[in-house]
């Protein structure tokens, strides 16, 4: 069986199903129907249309899908004409209801009326791909009792589903697939539809409906069960095992994406005589593979891809003569890869035609015995750690539509390719393979995807190819010029990226004849030349990377057309002339712009404005002049929390003419961030940007660039700016890095930048700023050389510190001090000060000694005098605080006060 027949295989058999089930013939996926069962002559029942009409009045219809139900017309009025309606023509029932938009981008909302109860002969509805904008199932769809196919999938429902549902016997067909806002507490209603054959509720959160496997076993014609995503969890079947009703009937179980552990074995392996296609990937399994999975005698397809396995494949496997495809990407299994063929040399070895051993630590070299899987379509062996060469069997292997050996240590040249005439791609990337491509490659009239970036290739670019959607050369060492792209490349081609080479001479003017391209990356070559002005027919281009060429001249204006733009990186060029003004009204859906480093003259145009989804704007190192535009407050991605696109680092290609896989390109850019350049790729979605700096630029910092909140870098340095630094700076929550270095900005630094908490690099230096640095830990933490060459500036970091830094002291210190530098207080003084205490002091004591009677007195005394003994130590303890530096002399005044305390006492008792 084919690549298409495995993907799509679920579809096949439920679409048999529906055909020989069905008692009539629905309309399947169309929206052209009349009758059921041959040429009307039968008009539809009167009832039953009013029933439709009232429907239609429920929903909102922006694309004209309904146009052909009405009143007006004769021809309108027999609504078994009606688009998507199907009657009995023996009847006149309405017995189809079928909606369904093919997911094209037209759709109906609304809501479902209850007047499709008059419905009751309707065996047929489906209304997928509309939107019901987050209203409930109408538990009313359960009195269908005559119902047997119902599609609601992808719908826009929310809450729970309607446990009516269960009152559908003759239901056979169920998909509510699409719906993450719906839940099903129980699994029980399901118990009741005895005769259902195909069962999808993928995405639809089952979290709590513990009962799933159970009633699953009570199904007894379910051929087809789709669960993935659901919020899954194993439980234990009790003991003993349940009675298995669909245990000779299911044959597809995908439990996708859920939290199932080993212990799903147990029920899985209840249905050996019946299942075809398992799918487990995505959940916690852990140990080993079971040899139990050998025993499943019909078991076409298997996929454990990412789980936690260990151990490596159970030679059961290998010797399954009915096993078509092995998917355990990414699954942890360990091992030489040469003994894992091995296992799979019994009776897998004529019948296996994909298997995916992708993202596991295989390591060894590929064995030569490879080439006796003779029916081997898909071999997927990336991201492992493959050593020795390419064997030279793999040519052997002439039934091969992919090969993927990418992101492994494979050393040496590409081997013989010529048996390969199936061939749709060819995957090598990552490896450290040499030498040149081999010419005979132009004879691969069947591939589309040639992938061997990141090697040590060199030499010429033979021409090839004719029919290839993505080719990527990146990161080699092939020399010469892109002329081939000229000769064979095709219509269709949506991806190229010959990036990182040593590639010379002008581009091609060809490009009218690649209007499907999504991704050019020319970037770090040695191109020269003016840029073609074909470039402009490349309307359909969302990533066009020129950076590190020699290209000359002004940007040609048929760029314009190419709207849908997000990247566009000519940066370290030689081009000229002004920023043109269509790029602001043109290229509205830039998210990425750097002119950096080439020769642009003139104003920023107002224009570029316009970029609301900006999020990266270099324009630096060139020779604007002028103001900053003070319209920036219009870059709306980097004004509003949360409006960053996240995506952005991914820009994702929709299968080519073949059908293949879909296709994620990895953007990248060059950005000086934190002080120094680096290259972002997975997060450069999360960067928001602005640097303007190494031009011309005058006048003042516009004010609206304290409104870009999600702004993480500003770069204005190096021009002749003048005014302050904005004052709204603590509206940048977001900044981690400012460099207003080398203008000429006065005044003070604004306390506000105190407030960003990110703020990890930052210079000030250069200008004119004046006063004191603001306090804070993290300003005082960078270095001084950020805050250089502003002369008036002062306070730490800097060690000039600022006049205002010397608090002053209170009148009495004041004077205090003041007597001290006229010599009053001296070394004397503090002699004669101590002695008087001593004698007071000494002279008290001795009395109370002597005199118990005056005990009394005294302590009265001290009672009395506690309050203010309390106040002035309180008082001069502060003063010592505030004051450090003129410590003694408080404490002198204390102790004064306080003899001369003790001494009025002495002459009180006496």
């Amino acid at each position: 069986m084919g690549e298409r027949f495995f993907k799509h295989f679920h579809v096949l058999v439920a679409v048999v199903l529906v055909i020989l089930c069905m008692e009539m013939k629905p309309v399947v996926g169309s929206f052209s129907t009349s009758r059921v069962g041959g040429d009307a002559k039968v008009m539809c029942m009167e009832t039953e249309r009013q029933a439709l009409l009232q429907f239609k009045e429920g929903l909102v219809d922006d694309y004209g899908i309904l146009s052909s139900w009405g009143n007006t017309q004769e021809e309108k009025k027999d609504c078994c004409k009606w688009r998507g309606v199907g009657c009995s023509n023996i009847t006149g029932h309405v017995m189809v209801l079928n909606l369904h938009t093919k997911f094209d981008g037209q759709f109906l909302r609304g809501k479902i009326s209850p007047s499709l109860l008059q419905l009751q002969h309707l065996k047929h509805l489906d209304l997928s791909y509309n939107d019901f904008e987050g209203s409930r199932i109408p538990e009313f769809i359960g009195s269908f009792s005559r119902l047997q196919y119902l599609n609601l999938r992808d719908t826009g429902f929310l809450g729970t589903i309607p446990n009516q549902f269960g009152n559908l016997s003759e239901l056979r067909y169920l998909d509510l697939r699409f719906n993450d806002l719906l839940s099903g507490k129980s699994f029980n209603w399901v118990s009741n539809l005895s005769s259902l054959r195909y069962l999808d509720l993928s995405y639809v959160n089952l979290s709590e409906a513990i009962d799933w496997m159970e009633v699953t076993n009570k199904l007894p014609l379910l051929t087809e069960l789709y669960l993935f995503d659901c919020g899954l969890h194993s439980i234990i079947p009790p003991s003993p095992p349940l009675i298995n009703s669909s245990a000779s009937t299911l044959a597809v179980v995908s439990l996708l994406g859920n939290y199932l552990t080993s212990s799903i074995y147990n029920w899985l392996f209840n249905f050996n005589t019946s299942l075809a296609d398992v799918d487990l990937a995505y959940n916690n399994l852990q140990g080993p593979i079971p040899d139990a999975f050998g025993n499943l005698n019909s078991l076409a397809i298997l996929r454990l891809s990412y789980n936690q396995l260990e151990g490596g494949i159970p030679k059961s496997l290998g010797n399954s003569s009915s096993i078509r495809a092995l998917y355990l990407h990414g699954s942890e299994l360990t091992g030489q890869i040469s003994e894992s063929v091995q296992m799979l040399s019994g009776g897998a070895q004529k019948s296996l035609e994909i298997l995916d051993l992708g993202d596991n630590p295989f390591g060894g070299p590929l064995p030569d015995n490879i080439s006796t899987f003779s029916s081997l379509r898909e071999l997927y062996l990336d991201n492992n750690q493959l050593t020795g060469s390419l064997p030279g069997s793999l040519g052997q292997l002439d039934t091969l539509v992919t090969l993927d050996f990418s992101g492994n240590q494979i050393t040496g040249s590409l081997p013989n390719l010529t048996a390969f005439s199936s061939l749709k791609e060819l995957l090598l990337a990552n490896n450290q393979l040499n030498g040149t491509l081999p010419m005979s490659i132009g004879q691969f009239s069947m591939l589309h995807r040639l992938d061997v970036s990141s090697n040590s290739l060199k030499g010429p670019i033979p021409v090839f190819l004719p029919n290839a959607t993505l080719l990527d050369l990146s990161r080699n060492k092939f020399r010469g010029s892109i002329s081939f792209l000229c000769v064979a490349i095709n219509d269709y081609i949506r991806y190229i990226d010959l990036s990182n080479n040593q590639l010379w001479g002008k581009l091609p003017d060809c490009w009218m004849h690649m209007k499907e391209l999504v991704v050019l990356d020319l970037a770090n070559n040695n191109l020269s030349g003016k840029i073609p002005q074909s470039l402009g027919f490349l309307t359909q281009v969302r990533t066009l990377h020129l950076r590190n060429n020699n290209f000359i001249g002004e940007l040609p204006p048929p760029l314009k057309n190419c709207r849908n733009l997000i990247n566009f990186d000519v940066e370290e060029n030689k081009l000229s002339g002004k920023i043109p003004k269509w790029i602001g009204t043109h290229l509205t859906s830039l998210i990425f712009l750097s002119l950096r480093l080439n020769n642009f003259h003139g104003h920023i145009p107002v224009n570029i404005c316009n970029l609301n989804f900006i999020q990266i704007l270099d324009l630096s190192h060139n020779n604007l002049s002028g103001i900053i535009p003070r319209c920036f407050n219009n870059f709306t991605a980097l004004v509003s929390r949360n409006k960053l696109s996240e995506d952005f680092a991914y820009t994702y290609l929709a299968p080519g003419q073949d059908g293949a896989h879909y296709t994620a390109y990895l953007e990248n850019a060059l950005l000086l961030c934190k002080g120094q350049e680096s290259e972002f790729k997975n997060t450069l979605g999360l960067v928001g940007s602005i640097d303007l700096s190494s031009n011309n630029l005058v006048g003042k910092i516009p004010e609206q660039i304290s409104s870009l909140a999600e702004l993480i870098s500003l770069n204005l340095s190096r021009n002749s700016l003048t005014g302050h630094v904005i004052q709204n700076i603590s509206e940048l929550k977001m900044l981690e890095s400012l460099d207003l270095s080398r203008n000429q900005l006065s005044g003070e630094i604004p306390t506000g930048i105190t407030h960003l908490n990110f703020l990890a690099i930052l210079d000030l230096s250069n200008n004119n700023l004046a006063r004191k640095i603001p306090s804070s830990t993290q300003l005082q933490s960078f270095d001084a050389s950020a805050y250089a060459g502003n002369h008036e500036l002062c306070g730490l970091p800097l060690p000039n510190k600022c006049p205002a830094d010397e608090i002053p002291l209170d009148p009495s210190v004041t004077n205090l001090a003041r007597g001290r530098e006229d010599g009053f207080i001296n070394r004397e003084f503090y002699i004669s000060m101590g002695l008087g205490f001593g004698v007071g002091f000494g002279g008290v004591s001795g009395t109370l000694l002597l005199k118990r009677s005056w005990e009394y007195v005294f302590f009265k005394f001290l009672n009395n005098i506690e309050d203010r003994l309390h106040v002035t130590t309180i008082v001069n303890m502060a003063r010592l605080t505030r004051h450090l530096q003129n410590s003694w002399v408080n404490i002198s005044f204390g102790f004064s006060e306080l003899a001369a305390l003790l001494l009025q006492f002495c002459f009180c008792i006496s």
